[in-house]
This record gives structure tokens, C-alpha cells and sequence, in this order.
């Protein structure tokens, strides 16, 4: 479904992307791992056209993105941020519709907040925490929110910015669970960044290392144990030697 060649980003001097070659295909969850500030937000922006790559192609069903109609486009994904994003003024029920109220095709507010319980209870939270703002929510259940709303709509595809950054390890495992789950019931073509490699674990079909501004390793998951990829067998087990240099 959705195919990068050869694609590069460069901001000032600083070369984040130098090539990166990766295909994800339809009704699959792929993982992209790699360390802190080795270009896995650039790529994921990159794909949705919120930074313009420099040269290479990406492409959504054989389309160049820079080339869609950007609604159209831009209808098709779903987005759980890395620290919730939530709207602090407005009610859980009023972000998980946000857009769903919104364009050409926005519901009935009370159609968007009848659909917006839905996708709450899906998360397993209660209708009576729609009316709550997101203050008033422990970080898990912001988390949570966050996942309904990325699934309102009802996306083909679904991205994952370090979905379990700050929650404790069961939570963690709750949201890993979630995710997994509402991938396979939508049959819907995922994509998360992290560095946690217990949700690899948890939610990957397959999984791709970025580092050097290049993919390193890519495979389904059952094999990144058995990788001889130096880079990934240091990336996966935490070890500080190794060909990745660490910030000391």
C-alpha cells in the first residue's frame, strides 16, 4: 500500500534521510525502530506530506503523495501522537469527533457524539467519561482517547507515534493489546514508530531498523531475533558497545 524509494530529507546540514527504501503492504502492521533523533518522525511526516521530501518517491496505491488531493488523502489515515494531543478545551466526546464534525461530511453533533461513546467503549472506557475534559484523565486513559479518536473516522491506515511513552508497563501492555486487536478487526494498514521493543513484540507484523538515515533491516518479526544485523541484534537487547554509538 504504501512505498518509499530511494527517499531523502535534508534540513540545513543536517542529512536525516539519505535513501530510504521501505514497502508496506495492504492489511499489514509494520514497526520502525531505531534510536532517538535518527529520522523516524521525519519519515513518518514525509509520507503524510506534512514535510516535503527532497528527492526519491513516495507513493499510497501506486499515487505519488505529493500529487493527491490532500483531503482525499489526508481522510484515509488515522494519528495516535506520541503525547496524546489532546484538545485540552474541549470534552473527551468533542476530540474523539473532532473529525468527524468537520468538511463536507460532518455528522449531527449528536450523531458525533453517539459515535464518539462508541469508539470509547471500544477503547474500554465508560460513557461517562465522554463529558470529561482531558485533565481530568489519568495518562493511560488519555492515551486512550487518543486511540479513539485515531479510529473514529473508521481509516484505512493508522500510524503510531511511541504509543506507550510514558504509561507504566501494564498500561503499556493494555494499549499494545488495544492496538493490535482494533489493527486486525479493521484490517486496517498500520504503522508505528517506537523504541520500545516490547510493543514490537506485541504489534508487529513486520518490522524495519532506521539508523544512519537508511533502513538497515527489514523482516517480518519472527526473524529480527535471529538477524545477524549487528545494529539490530544492539538495538534490540540494549547493549551500549556495539556499532551504534552512544551519547556519552
Amino acid at each position: 500500500m504504501i512505498t518509499l524509494a530511494a527517499v531523502t530529507k535534508t534540513f540545513g546540514s543536517n542529512q536525516v534521510l539519505r535513501g530510504v527504501d521501505l514497502t508496506i503492504a495492504s492489511g499489514t502492521s509494520m514497526v520502525i525502530i531505531g534510536g532517538s533523533g535518527t529520522g523516524k518522525s521525519v519519515l513518518l511526516k514525509c509520507i503524510l506530506g506534512l514535510v516535503h521530501h527532497d528527492s526519491g518517491s513516495i507513493t499510497l496505491d501506486g499515487q505519488d503523495v505529493t500529487k493527491a488531493d490532500r483531503d482525499a488523502f489526508l481522510a484515509r489515515f488515522g494519528m495516535l501522537f506520541q503525547g496524546g494531543a489532546l484538545f485540552d478545551s474541549l470534552r473527551v466526546w468533542e476530540n474523539v469527533a473532532f473529525r468527524l464534525m468537520r468538511g463536507a461530511k460532518a455528522l449531527p453533533k449528536a450523531e458525533a457524539r453517539e459515535a464518539a461513546i462508541e469508539k470509547l467503549r471500544r477503547v474500554g472506557l465508560k460513557p461517562e467519561v465522554a463529558d470529561l475534559f482531558p485533565a481530568e484523565l489519568s495518562g493511560g486513559m488519555q492515551k486512550r482517547v487518543g486511540l479513539a479518536r485515531a479510529i473514529a473516522a473508521e481509516p484505512e491506515i493508522i500510524f503510531f507515534d511511541e504509543p506507550t511513552t510514558g504509561l507504566d508497563p501494564i498500561m503499556a501492555g493494555v494499549i499494545n493489546d488495544l492496538i493490535r486487536e482494533i489493527v486486525v478487526e479493521m484490517g486496517a494498514t498500520a504503522m508505528t514508530i517506537t523504541h520500545d521493543m516490547t510493543s514490537v513484540r506485541a504489534i508487529a507484523d513486520n518490522v524495519a531498523m532506521l539508523h544512519g538515515g537508511k533502513i538497515r533491516w527489514t523482516g517480518p518479526v519472527s526473524e529480527m531475533d535471529a538477524t545477524s544485523d549487528p545494529y539490530v541484534q544492539q538495538f534490540i537487547h540494549g547493549r551500549a558497545e556495539g556499532p551504534i554509538e552512544s551519547v556519552r
